[in-house]
Order: C-alpha cells, then structure tokens, then sequence
C-alpha cells in the first residue's frame, strides 16, 4: 500500500485534514478517513489492517523504576547543557534543549495528574518551561519535585489502576505508564544527541538494559 508523506506544517490542507479526524497534532497516519496519532503501532496495523504481535508490557512496578532512572538520567544531561547552547534545535524542528528538558520531567508529572483526573489533555504536554527555569541546572532541579511526586503517586494503593481519558483516547494506567516511560526516554536520547553536537560527554548515560523492553522508535527524531 503505497503512503505519502506529508510536510503538515507547509500544508494547509493536510492540517485541515487532521483536525477533521480530531487528530490535535503530527505526527500522524491517515488512510482510507481514518488517523491514528502518535507513535501506537497496535493502532497502526489496525487501521492497515496488518498483524501486529504486541509484546508484553513490563510490569507497572518496573515501568515506575525506569521512568525515574529516566528522569535521573535527564537531570545530570541537563545539569551539563552550557548557558550559550540552551536554545539549540534539530534541524526541521523548534522545541529547544531548554524547552525538551523541561518536556521530559512535564510529560513525566502529567502522570500523575492524569491518574488523578481521568483525563490527559494534550494542552498539558505542551506547556512552555516558565521564565524561573532559566538554565539547565534550574530545570534539573524541576526534576527533583517531579520525581518526588511521582514517588508519592506510586506509593498510593492502585497508583496505576483505571482508565485515563487521554486526547488520543482511552488508556489504562499501565498503557499510559508505559507510554509515559518510554516517552521520557525517547526525550533523553534527544538531550544525548544535543550534547554530543555541543562536543560534551553525556554523564553516565543510560545503555540498552535501561531501554529493554520499551517500545521505543528505531528513529531518534
């Protein structure tokens, strides 16, 4: 089955497509008037109508443990960034290492949040880092309240039980747990490959044991 792919931000139309579909932002697959968003693949071979064998999804305990290896990771990554690099970009992209950092510990506290509600509105993942998290240090230091809330979150009976109302549909709390980990950590490769152009050694960096079991992309961007 033959696929275009498309440039939304270019494509007016394209974007009119998605919004349609009520899909709130790329990337995205479209076929035959259906869309599914984000990086899902079980919803992906759905819509193509192509097996897809879903491997087993670690344990919500386990899951928790990552996540907050992530984010400690994410805090020493940070806490290197020099002051003059801080709105570094990827070519095609805008969100700076300041803004990814400050992404990875806000995704990670919706979590909770979202447990909290029932509901995960993409407006929340897409918060600007306030004006106080000026550098990298600041937004490691962010990282530090993150991390101890959700500590707090996982401490409570049936932390991971239920279903969320998320704005790419319903998800149980372990799905959006796993989604949520793995998220993160597709943002720390992000931060590894930014200092690696700014000529600085990533901090005992996190390895494939770290990511086993995570359903990440193969593709870094």
């Amino acid at each position: 089955m033959p696929f275009e792919a498309v440039d939304v931000a270019a494509t007016p139309a394209a974007w009119e497509t998605l919004r349609a579909l009520g899909v709130p932002a790329v990337p995205a697959v479209v076929a035959g008037g259906r869309a599914v968003h984000g990086w899902n693949p079980k919803a992906l071979a759905a819509l193509l109508g192509v097996p897809y064998q879903e491997a087993a999804r670690l344990p919500a305990a386990e899951l928790a443990q990552r996540l907050d290896r992530v984010l400690a990771a994410a805090q020493r990554a940070m806490r290197q960034v020099p002051r003059e690099h801080l709105g570094m970009t990827h070519p095609g992209r805008d969100r700076s290492v300041r803004q990814l950092g400050f992404h990875v510990f806000r995704l990670s506290l919706a979590f909770g949040e979202a447990m909290r509600e029932r509901r995960l509105p993409k407006a929340w993942l897409d918060e600007e880092a306030p004006a106080a998290l000026a550098d990298g240090p600041a937004i490691a230091a962010y990282g530090d309240g993150v991390r101890a809330a959700l500590a707090a979150h996982f401490a409570l009976p049936g932390a991971c039980d239920g279903v969320v109302e998320t704005y790419y549909g319903p998800q149980t709390g372990h799905e959006l747990l796993e989604r949520t980990t793995w998220h993160a950590a597709q943002h720390l490769r992000q931060l590894y490959a930014f200092l690696e152009r700014m000529g600085v050694t990533p901090e005992s960096p996190l390895g494939a044991a770290d990511y086993a079991g995570l359903p990440l992309p193969a593709e870094l961007w």
